[in-house]
């Protein structure tokens, strides 16, 4: 904690003046170097396969040439409660038309992954990614994150949090748009 010195204290004079600077600089250096939060998987990048990280669960059996909403979210997590409703919808409105919907749990203990799933009932698939591989890959900055990716598997655009209805309209619109882009 930087503590600045008395007021009493000649700012450029004394000794507790020099600490509070040193603090004061170390502090700022600090923030200088942290890592960022920020997703690793960024917009404009391939998603990974999925295949290749042990993930719990069934995949669903071919993601190419759809549209995907890749939701990283936890059981333990109040808006990833909430954006259940909206990506449901999602899937059951656009599945026909291209989207595949994919809930990524980062639950550690497979019985909250498992009560969970029997208390919302998604109606997409969702998996447990119990050993962190795929998120440690993504570097999922909050949960929820939400990546959307185009038919081509290129990650088009990142959602950090949930944010209910700006939320909603928001990813709404960007999925509707990639629906109506042809496959090359």
């Amino acid at each position: 904690m930087i503590r600045r010195p008395p007021r009493s204290t000649p700012l450029y004079s004394s000794a507790a003046s020099d600490v509070y600077k040193r603090q004061l600089l170390a502090g700022v250096l600090q923030l200088a170097i942290a890592p960022r939060s920020v997703a690793q998987l960024k917009v404009g990048d391939p998603l990974p396969p999925l295949r290749e990280y042990a993930l719990e669960g069934t995949l669903p059996s071919n993601l190419a040439g759809r549209v995907v909403v890749l939701d990283f979210w936890a059981s333990w997590c109040a808006p990833c409660k909430a954006s259940f409703p909206a990506l449901g919808a999602l899937e059951r409105e656009w599945s026909p038309m291209g989207l595949t919907v994919l809930g990524v749990s980062v639950d550690e203990k497979k019985a909250a992954y498992e009560g969970f799933i029997r208390k919302y009932s998604p109606p997409f698939a969702t998996v447990r990614d119990a050993e962190h591989r795929l998120v440690k890959r993504v570097q999922a900055p909050k949960m929820p994150t939400t990546y959307v990716v185009d038919r081509r598997g290129v990650v088009r655009y990142v959602h950090e949090g949930y944010h209910g209805e700006t939320s909603d309209k928001l990813l709404r619109e960007q999925v509707q748009g990639l629906l109506a882009e042809k496959a090359d």
